[in-house]
């Protein structure tokens, strides 16, 4: 059998998803900026030109169904193998038949690993002679960042197109798509209300096969009315996926006023506050990369130099969703919340820099001075650039006093320090240099 006949046998036996997924590229949804008209990936999958390619995207964005898709119009000999049920041996048995059968047949063979994550470095490796000779092209799948998972080997022998979640416009199409065809829920009329819609959207975050699967069982666990029709209001909706609507518009009032809540309760050092609507934002499928990327601006806004590691610990808190994902990482992006709300407050980075962009904006016209500028080419010092510049590494305590800016603005003071935690020490820093010669 070839890829996913299997699985296709008696399509009306499996779960919804799978029957609906897609066999050519024009049914597939989403991805225009891979799959778009014109662009490389779908002129080379309509070519039947593929080459090794990494897919990576959140679950539910299509990547193993894009593997189906060119599975379907491809001549090449396709294979699919699950990373997490094969090994050394497997894959070097699929890599000699493929040899074989370019020698023999002058067919191309296409391997298409899913979650190619899960092969560790000897298994990755077994690949590389294949792929290098072109016995074989890898399609390979993954959930996880193939920068961190995948051997460097491998991805320089392969391109990477990223996958995105599905806009709710593109998660409506799946929907109805499955609503009207026969493959799927065509022969169960039904009518879903506008709100149970936009919760199914809304809660399925990107996901279309967590949309289909809810609306699967909400439309089969739903009896008919007296004409006939299953009728999916709010509350079937919120019963099949398990969550409860929220009034929690991302573009209206109540999206603001919740985060406006968070950013003031970290501000006014209310750790609990702070976890409070931050699990609300999580519960209303926030975009977790918007809550560190507020994490990040107050940590410097809020905090500042009062304690700077509070900086370091929102970066960690990003980079810990690169790497981990959610529902892990609300962990620790929870510790770069309690961190920031009860650390020492200070707001002078911010009117330090407001400050210096109101001045800026009357002064950009005037030039360096003589002694601040580059002096690293030949006839800088002919021009005068340089001269006169006062080294401070080699004067007591690693500073001279010396003009930094133009002379009509000398003297300005921008950043202010306050006492309040680490910034007390860099007061008295600043406080001691002022009183040298």
């Amino acid at each position: 059998m070839d890829l996913f006949s299997r699985a296709y046998m008696d399509r009306t036996e499996k779960p919804l998803p799978l029957r609906m997924r897609p066999a050519d590229l024009e049914q597939f949804v989403g991805q225009e900026h891979i799959l778009g008209p014109g662009k490389l990936l779908r002129k080379a999958i309509e070519a039947d030109q593929i080459g090794s390619l990494i897919l990576y995207g959140p679950p539910g964005s299509g990547k193993t169904t894009l593997a189906y898709v060119i599975s379907q119009v491809t001549k090449a000999h396709f294979i699919q193998v699950s990373a997490t049920d094969t090994g050394v041996a497997e894959l070097k048995k699929i890599i000699a038949e493929a040899k074989d059968r370019l020698k023999f047949q002058s067919q191309k063979t296409i391997l298409f690993i899913d979650e190619i994550q899960r092969l560790n470095k000897g298994q990755q490796d077994v690949l590389l002679p294949a792929m290098e000779s072109g016995d074989i092209s890898l399609i390979a799948a993954t959930t996880e960042n193939p920068y961190f998972e995948v051997n460097a080997a491998l991805l320089s022998r392969a391109r990477i197109f990223q996958l995105k979640p599905l806009t709710k416009a593109e998660l409506a199409r799946v929907v109805e798509q499955a609503s009207r065809s026969p493959q799927g829920l065509a022969e169960y009329p039904h009518q879903i209300t506008p709100e149970a819609l936009d919760h199914l959207l809304e809660t399925s975050n990107g996901d279309a096969r967590v949309a289909l699967n809810a609306l699967e069982l909400a439309v089969m666990t739903t009896t008919p009315n007296e004409q006939g029709i299953r009728v999916i209001d709010l509350s079937v909706m919120e019963d099949a996926v398990q969550t409860q609507r929220v009034n929690y518009d991302k573009s209206g009032d109540s999206h603001y006023d919740v985060v406006s809540a968070f950013i003031k309760s970290m501000r006014g050092s209310d750790p609990d506050a702070a976890l409070y609507w931050f699990a609300r934002m999580l519960y209303a499928q926030e975009d977790p990369r918007f809550i560190v990327r507020r994490l990040i601006v107050h940590a410097s806004e809020d905090v500042g130099m009062a304690d700077p590691t509070a900086m370091l610990v929102a970066h960690a808190a990003a980079n810990a969703l690169e790497w981990v994902g959610m529902p892990e990482a609300r962990i620790p992006i929870a510790q770069a919340i309690i961190h920031i709300a009860c650390a020492p407050k200070s707001n002078s980075v911010v009117k330090a820099i407001d400050s210096a962009m109101a001045v800026a904006e009357t002064t950009a016209h005037e030039p360096v001075p003589p002694h601040l500028r580059d002096a690293s080419y030949a006839q800088a010092k002919r021009l005068g650039h340089g001269v006169g510049y006062k080294y401070p590494h080699g004067y007591p305590h690693h500073y001279v006093k010396q003009q930094y800016v133009p002379d009509n603005i000398a003297g300005a003071r921008f950043y202010q320090p306050t006492t309040e935690g680490k910034e007390k020490e860099v007061k008295e820093r600043l406080d001691f240099l002022a009183t040298l010669d």
